[in-house]
């Protein structure tokens, strides 16, 4: 078998985490400078980076927007089990059981739930889905304590009282942050299911083959 390097056989990741970094850095920098000339616009004194760092300011923003891709992705994967789109890159065949249905087989190279059986092959059936759970519950959970944080320092700058947690889940401005990101993200996944139909990109595994008929899934 040919030898590949690292950075090769894990591109893919590497970039899209580097892209990641950048911009969560970018995030970083313009969000302090933003909250700064907030406080300076309202006569308090400004934050230095490590107090940014566990602001609620910070906290929100980042988690708000995890929250979104962890669930987009949680449910697109949980619908993509039984739900077709004829056509679709992104679909299974409207007929036939595929490689991803068959049942699980114990073998000298499967991982190693496979080999174990029972509750732990259960799980591990479902792990990609539980994970996504988990991480969505884990990001809404934080960007609710950061949005509660920057909501009631919002409150304190104003000079009004701030709100317990249970009264801010209430909130109209929590579910507002929430949704206006869950919409966007089910919007992008429905435009990859449905652009895949007709339009292509040579080369990526995410369209079907560029002479492929559009009425047939990959």
């Amino acid at each position: 078998m040919k030898s590949y390097s690292f950075i090769y056989r894990n591109g893919l990741s590497i970039v899209l985490l580097l892209l990641m970094l950048v911009c969560w850095g970018g995030q970083f920098l313009t969000g302090w400078h933003t909250l700064n000339t907030e406080l300076t616009e309202n006569g308090k004194p400004v934050i230095n980076m490590t107090r940014y760092l566990s602001s609620g300011h910070f906290i929100q923003a980042t988690f708000e927007n995890w929250e979104s891709e962890f669930l987009q992705m949680m449910l697109y994967v949980l619908l993509t089990v039984s739900l077709r789109q004829k056509g679709s890159s992104e679909s299974k065949s409207l007929e036939g059981k595929e490689d991803v249905d068959r049942v699980p087989m114990a073998h000298k190279n499967a991982p190693w739930p496979v080999k174990k059986g029972g509750l732990v092959l259960t799980i591990y059936k479902n792990s990609l889905s539980i994970a996504f759970g988990i991480l969505f519950l884990t990001s809404f959970i934080l960007h609710f304590y950061g949005s509660l944080n920057e909501y009631n320092s919002e409150q304190v700058m104003k000079n009004k009282p701030s709100i317990t947690w249970v009264a801010y889940l209430q909130n109209s401005r929590f579910w507002f942050e929430s949704l206006q990101n869950w919409q966007s993200e089910f919007l992008a996944v429905a435009s990859l299911v449905i652009l895949s139909i007709w339009l292509r990109q040579k080369g990526s595994p995410e369209s079907k083959p560029v002479d492929m008929p559009h009425q047939e899934n990959a």
